[in-house]
């Protein structure tokens, strides 16, 4: 394929790359930044879920590094890929740095701001939603650039003025004489141009906007909430913030907030729960079903003999969360056990008698002469202080209750 530069025709191997940011391989270097930027949105994972976007992020990236790279663009016209293997076209950054360093600091001057500020919004979700994966949807509010009058605000271009009461500052500086020799120098935003320095001639002022540059528009956002997401993970939308004349768009930020659930409790990739059993099934065994956050059932077992203690901790492998992006792997499930001791008086003494001689003997106590006797009587725990209250019982503030069918 033949690509044109200047007065000359040169010859371009592949246009593979070319192909990947949808430009011609006479592309200037502004355009290739426009094509990127375009792409990259719409490719990457974070707004495109298709297992396939991924793959083709990577190749964007790989693209837009190369080309915009006067050597390597020119090995690559020769040579192709290969010939960048081969012909010493350098390392290649990760494709998620190519984006940042596109997006972020890179296009920032000193002289002010180049992009708009970033929104955040926070999306209230369930455990179960970071354990199986979601697709949720937001409809927001956003400012978008008037399409009638291009940002301008007036319908004629020379109808825009520097605002004569602050000189085009957005800013009006107001001198106070507080003593003999003595000023003050207050700033206030200039409510004559709205701070923007411009007055618009209101025959000339846009109907579409009303001289404002911006309208409102409704943005629906396809947020996808990956499994393994954890509580506070931040999910960004590139360039959909407000859009503003002469600035980049902000980002749009959606902040996962987890709503407590009422059988487990999430602590890293693990998951909890507490599950009572009576004192027989503690000491001869016991068979109980668990419902799983993706409704499977788990048959918990321990077999006769197999003594579970009171706060004991057992875990399940591989039936916590799933671990964010490695979705095939699971942390631990931990089950706590509390164990249920009947009520007083159960049994009849002979009954009472007979399990004695099945439990463990006592130590022997040595009980002095004179030892005073004294019944224990109930108590409610506030001799006690509540850490060491809820230390007794096994339990804390949050603990929760396996739900078993």
């Amino acid at each position: 394929m033949r690509a044109c530069v200047g007065d000359k025709f040169k010859m371009v191997k592949e246009t593979k790359f070319y192909e990947l940011l949808g430009v011609e391989p006479t592309a200037t270097d502004n355009e290739l930044k426009k094509a990127y930027r375009k792409m990259a949105l719409k490719y990457h994972p974070d707004k495109n879920p298709d297992p396939a976007a991924a793959e083709t992020f990577k190749e964007i990236g790989l693209a837009y590094e190369t080309l915009a790279n006067p050597e390597k663009r020119k090995l690559y016209d020769e040579y192709g890929e290969e010939g960048l293997k081969e012909g010493g076209g350098g390392g290649f950054h990760n494709p998620m740095d190519i984006f940042e360093m596109f997006f972020r600091g890179s296009s920032r001057k000193k002289e002010g701001p180049t992009r708009g500020k970033d929104v955040v919004h926070q999306l209230e979700v369930g455990l179960e939603e970071l354990y199986k994966g979601s697709k949720r949807k937001l409809a927001l509010q956003k400012n978008v650039i008037c399409s009638a009058c291009s940002g301008k605000g007036a319908t004629k271009e020379d109808a825009v003025q520097k605002c004569s009461t602050c000189q085009g500052s957005g800013v009006h500086v107001m001198i106070n004489r507080i003593g003999p020799g003595m000023v003050q120098q207050i700033q206030k935003p200039c409510g004559d141009c709205g701070q923007s320095g411009q007055m618009i001639d209101p025959k000339y002022r846009c109907g579409a906007c009303h001289g404002k540059k911006r309208v409102r528009e409704k943005k629906i956002l396809e947020i996808n909430v990956a499994k393994g997401c954890k509580d506070g993970q931040k999910i960004p939308f590139y360039g959909e913030g407000d859009q503003e004349p002469n600035l980049e768009p902000g980002d749009v930020i959606i902040v996962l907030d987890e709503r407590p659930h009422k059988t487990f409790k999430r602590k890293g990739n693990d998951l909890i729960c507490n599950l009572e059993i009576t004192l027989t099934e503690a000491l001869c065994g016991f068979k109980k079903p668990v419902e799983t956050l993706d409704e499977r059932t788990l048959l918990l077992t321990s077999f006769p003999g197999d003594v579970v203690k009171d706060g004991e901790i057992k875990s399940i492998l591989n039936e916590g969360m799933p671990i964010h992006r490695d979705p095939s792997s699971k942390g631990k499930l931990l089950v706590k056990f509390t164990v249920k001791f009947p009520f007083n008086h159960f049994a009849p003494n002979d009954q009472l008698m007979g399990l004695k001689k099945v439990l463990p003997k006592p130590e022997k106590q040595i009980i002095p002469d004179g030892a005073e006797h004294r019944p224990l009587e109930e108590t409610d725990g506030q001799g006690l202080k509540e850490s060491e209250y809820e230390q007794s019982h096994h339990m804390g503030p949050g603990n929760v209750q396996c739900r078993s069918s």
